[in-house]
């Protein structure tokens, strides 16, 4: 009896030890999978908040890019979208940007769907960029972007004292021999239009006049595109040439000296 005794409780001891070694292994290998998925599900929550940074970034820039064009459109009537791509890029930083998970970096930003409404004054912004995510093992893991807004062409600020003597303002540029009742008269917009450099030959402006090269912006013959305006007899290499820039200035009528009114708004 004894001796069966002690079979039994060898017995029992081998059972206790292999049910402690068999909960051991379970943990293991609990724990193998629950390592990896919650390194996983912290990487997915890092990345999303740096998506959603990210968006922030480029809506936020896209708006100051946005001003800068407004204000810079009133001088020059061209939606520049090279200076408005540059603009962003210098707003949210290069090298955040080529640090970031936007595919391309800092070229992956595009303004190309852009545009300036003349009618209205309005500058339609939009903006497209990808988000790539590096994930290891999976392909095609990108997701278009896009930020669309709608901006008023700045027009100046109207100091206190405009609307005092006789309430009537005028605009009136530099240069010019008359006064302008209507701020978006033609004669002060300047028709801006960007031309081939092969359709320079034989062109003329309204008044029949040829188009000369600018002193200040056309350096050699090399070009691959030009600017001119209807009523100039210049062409231009460059939208920043102050030779495509007209200054104008809003003032009483009453101190208006010298000036005849224009014959399209004035009358």
């Amino acid at each position: 009896m004894a001796y069966l005794r002690k079979h039994i409780h060898i017995m029992r001891s081998d059972q206790e030890e292999a049910s402690m070694s068999g909960s051991k292994g379970s943990m293991t290998v609990e724990a193998a999978l629950t390592i990896p998925i919650f390194l996983f599900a912290v990487l997915c929550l890092v990345y999303l908040l740096e998506i959603q940074a990210i968006r922030l970034s480029v809506r936020s820039a896209a708006q100051g890019a946005a001003k800068n064009a407004a204000e810079d459109i009133v001088t020059i009537p061209v939606l520049n979208l090279f200076k408005m791509n540059s603009d962003m890029v210098s707003l949210i930083g290069a090298d955040r940007l080529e640090r970031s998970i936007i595919e391309g970096g800092k070229s992956g930003i595009s303004c190309l769907g852009s545009w300036h409404q003349k009618s209205t004054g309005e500058i339609h912004v939009r903006v497209t960029y990808k988000i790539e995510l590096p994930f290891p093992g999976f392909m095609n893991m990108k997701a278009r972007q896009k930020v669309e807004m709608t901006v008023k062409a700045w027009t100046g600020y109207e100091k206190p004292d405009m609307k005092d003597g006789d309430g009537q303002i005028v605009y009136v540029t530099d240069t010019g021999i008359v006064y302008h009742t209507n701020y978006q008269c033609s004669h002060l917009q300047l028709s801006i239009r960007f031309l081939p450099s092969s359709g320079l030959s034989g062109l003329r402006n309204l008044g029949g006049a040829r188009y000369r090269a600018c002193e200040k912006c056309v350096h050699g013959s090399a070009m691959a595109g030009i600017y001119v305006t209807n009523s100039g007899n210049r062409y231009h290499n460059s939208l920043n040439c102050s030779g495509l820039k007209r200054s104008i200035r809003a003032v009483q009528k009453s101190k208006v000296q010298g000036k005849r009114a224009c014959s399209r708004c004035g009358g």
